[in-house]
């Protein structure tokens, strides 16, 4: 079969010899369309060959010209305002809008776990029936969560649009040339130009609040935590399809649901269409191979465990209907509602920014592009140390589980050695003392064998808390670049109001748009400041703890040795 160009949504390494590392933006071969278990085989730009995440990549369909046009679906002419070298394109009122809401299958009846199942909610383990595996059925909706609601797909009107508003002055801000940029594609650059549909009657809000740090996301009315617990391997269609399932129990419910990773998977994408300037935790990696060993479960687990806790720690996330939907819904028939009213949600990307609500206070756009370009340099710093760290704490795990063990090892060998000699000596044999030497060999040995374990208890931990904000960290580049897009946008149309060639009221509009994606910014900035605190404070105290507990045990295994010399 002909190999299929593909690009690299995001940046992928590989783990096993199996997987390629793949970088984002990065050309590839995909060999065969059809996946296996999320996984596809491909080659990348540097002739490596092997497995990579299906979700991480794009397949590239080759486009068919219209029979209207030559090469494009839409047509460019030159702005009156723009001068050579600016890099702006302007639509024709027949060609299609820039940004377009995702489309979806209105009678796709296909099931939850349409990849290979049929069923939609994870059964639990050792009941089966059909409350799908739970000897009760709580269906929750709304009530389970008062600051959620289900609400009809609600009617669009045009406001504030160049589009529908004309002025009297008919020049207008130009759209960026790059329509793959992360402006473009977040649906900023409609919303700032004004071309994102108002929505009205929706009970979605998030609200901003000025605080003495400055922007902050309110804090949500109904705050909750939720465990992951209890991962078991499961099988389907007698034993030919096997997954593991994990159990989640809200606090707000209490009552668990069990999900597998790709129902996490279909969230996190949910939340990456959803919202543009907010941070999304990333998952765990997939893995290819070793899915069902305990060392991988193990970590997978603990890693859920983390991004669970940001989600519900996040006034935003948490509140959102489709991840309320996951951790609530047992019922199939519900799931599959839920799952398709996520997917037609009309108030995602560009029209997210119509749920969020400012506070009144001014905020000059300077200062904020200030405050912005701080925080960049800082998250940009920080990446790097992250990744420096992160460098380090793996290669001291290796050091443990092998160096250190061996040298310990070869330190108690020689003491033994030393040992089996005086044995020899039988006319003056002292078998206290050979005793004595015989056992801090075997002390030695047992505390190699104490650092080949001691990663799992301070190590692992830092190495997920340090995974979690390399993948939060990533997102921020995007997400700055909405804002620093739109205050390009505010500069540009002040610049045509200044030569008469834009309505002052136009400009004024895509500043109110540009404040709420500057409050919406410096809020998410403020959150991961708060949360940064919160997480580096408990990785250090438990590192810390952890180490002082392991050389106690050392300590207390050489004293316990030493007294055996006492009585010599």
């Amino acid at each position: 079969m002909a190999s299929i160009k593909a690009k690299a949504l995001y940046s992928f390494q590989s783990e096993n010899p199996e997987e390629i590392n793949i970088q984002e933006n990065e050309q590839l071969l995909v060999f065969n369309e059809k996946s296996l278990d999320g996984w596809l085989e491909g080659q990348n730009s540097r002739g490596d060959k092997g497995l990579f995440p299906a979700s991480y990549v794009e397949i590239l369909k080759p486009s068919t010209p219209s029979p209207q046009t030559s090469n494009s679906s839409f047509t460019y002419y030159s702005s009156p305002a723009s001068s050579p070298g600016n890099h702006s394109v302007f639509y024709s009122p027949t060609s299609p809008p820039p940004y377009q809401q995702g489309s979806y299958e209105e009678d796709d009846d296909d099931d939850w776990d349409d990849w290979d199942d049929s069923s939609t909610v994870v059964d639990e383990p050792g009941v089966t029936g059909n409350t799908n595996g739970h000897n009760h059925l709580h269906s929750y909706t709304a009530s389970a969560y008062p600051s959620v609601t289900y609400r009809q797909k609600p009617s669009v009107e045009r406001q504030d649009s160049t589009a529908s508003r004309l002025s009297t002055k008919s020049s207008v801000v130009g759209k960026n040339f790059n329509r793959f940029s992360s402006f473009v594609r977040s649906g900023g650059e409609a919303f700032i130009l004004g071309e994102v549909p108002s929505v009205f009657k929706t009970a979605e809000t998030y609200c901003v609040l000025m605080s003495p740090d400055g922007p902050e996301w309110s804090d949500s009315p109904h705050p909750f935590t939720c465990t992951i617990e209890e991962p078991t391997k499961q099988t389907k269609f007698k034993g030919i399809k096997s997954y593991i399932s994990y159990k989640l129990t809200p606090s707000h419910t209490k009552y668990p649901v069990y999900r597998r990773y790709k129902h996490f998977d279909w969230l996190h994408n949910r939340l990456l269409h959803k919202f543009s300037v907010i941070s999304v935790p990333h998952l765990p990696e997939k893995q290819a191979t070793g899915r069902f060993e305990d060392d991988f479960i193990e970590k997978r687990k603990r890693r859920l465990i983390l991004w669970m806790d940001h989600m519900t720690s996040h006034p935003v996330l948490s509140q959102y209907e489709g991840f309320q939907h996951f951790l609530t819904c047992t019922d199939d028939r519900a799931w599959k509602q839920g799952k398709r009213r996520s997917e037609k949600d009309e108030l995602v990307g560009a029209n997210s920014f119509l749920t969020i609500q400012i506070p009144q206070e001014h905020q000059d756009l300077q200062d904020v592009e200030e405050r912005v370009d701080m925080f960049k340099t800082f998250s940009k710093r920080m990446d790097d140390s992250v990744l420096q760290l992160t460098n380090v704490a793996t290669d001291l795990c290796r050091k443990h589980a092998g160096g250190f063990r061996k040298e310990f090892q070869k330190l108690g060998n020689a003491f033994n050695s030393i040992s089996q000699a005086f044995e020899l000596d039988q006319p003056h044999l002292a078998i206290p003392l050979n005793k004595a030497i015989s056992n801090t060999g075997k002390t030695y040995e047992a505390i190699g064998e104490l650092f080949a374990e001691q990663p799992k208890n301070d190590l692992f931990h830092m190495l997920d808390t340090l995974s979690l904000y390399q993948g939060l960290l990533s997102n921020f580049p995007d997400i700055l670049h909405v804002q620093k897009g739109a205050f390009a946008k505010v500069k540009d149309s002040q610049r045509m109001s200044d030569e008469g060639k834009m309505d002052q009221e136009q400009v004024d509009g895509m500043k109110r748009r540009c404040r709420v994606v500057g409050f919406a910014l410096q809020a998410e900035m403020n959150h991961f400041h708060k949360r940064r605190i919160v997480d580096f404070k408990r990785m250090m105290q438990s590192y810390l703890q952890q180490q002082i507990l392991f050389y106690q045990r050392i300590g207390q295994q050489l004293e316990q040795t030493l007294h055996l010399y006492d009585t010599l």
